[in-house]
């Protein structure tokens, strides 16, 4: 069997490693369910799909201005944990009447979202010819609890607290490989999101599309085809696995 060459970089890919939240794991769903049981709890009358959005949609924001220099490397525990208050402000919930640890038990969600179904026989199946990981913005605690959570068989987790660099820097892609003992060549990113390929792309990684159509719910309009050449373009992981399967044969 012949390896993988991938066309961008004419380099045999080593290592599959995944964008996370998102392509991975169902974080809209897994979250609305956690808000609704916070709710639940705390006589909250909340739109849990809408709380998961508006703490979806500070995620980018937050993470900028770590990656502008404007504040210190923290954790995406952190930046969750920060998000969350704003959130149920604007939703006229005060924190502060909220105990603490149900704020930080609700923020801890983020490490225990449900897999998309066909995340962990995929991913198992390309581990049988490559190296398997998460390339996330999560930390490493987090991408940890959410392995073992959802069953995810990752070979490796390094999380951006590793790197101390956020996704679309250069450095959250290079790292990883370098870790490895891999050129950037020999690195496939998996993600659902264009944005995050280009990115990667432009680190002279490999790149592969996998479809996620209902990530942000049945009005999604963003991310639902390819915007560009990748690598590969597959409706979900197992397809992925398949088509590195047939063109390593």
């Amino acid at each position: 069997m012949a390896g993988y060459i991938a066309p961008s970089t004419g380099r045999a890919v080593r290592a599959v490693l995944f964008d996370t939240f998102g392509t991975v794991v169902d974080w809209r769903s897994g979250i609305a369910s956690a808000v609704a049981a916070f709710a639940d709890t705390h006589g909250l009358t909340l739109d849990p799909e809408g709380v998961a959005d508006a703490w979806r949609a500070r995620y980018r924001p937050s993470m900028d201005r770590v990656r502008s220099g404007m504040r210190p490397y923290v954790s995406l525990d952190t930046l969750h944990r920060e998000n969350l208050e704003p959130v149920l402000l604007a939703r006229d919930v005060d924190p502060a009447a909220i105990p603490a640890g149900d704020l930080d038990a609700l923020a801890n969600a983020w490490h225990f979202l449900p897999p998309w179904p066909d995340s962990v026989a995929g991913i198992l199946q390309i581990k049988r010819d490559f190296i398997v990981g998460p390339l996330s913005n999560g930390n490493t605690s987090l991408l940890l609890d959410m392995a073992k959570a959802a069953g995810l068989a990752w070979d490796v987790i390094l999380g951006s607290d590793v790197s101390r660099a956020y996704k679309p820097s250069p450095e959250a892609y290079l790292a990883p490989a370098a870790l490895l003992g891999l050129a950037p060549g020999e690195v496939m990113l998996a993600a659902a999101h264009n944005s995050d390929l280009a990115a990667a792309r432009s680190a002279g990684l490999a790149t592969a599309f996998i479809a996620r159509p209902a990530e942000y719910g049945p009005r999604q309009q963003r991310n639902l085809a390819p915007t560009a050449d990748w690598d590969v373009t597959a409706t979900s992981i197992t397809d992925l696995a398949d088509q590195l399967a047939v063109a390593r044969c």
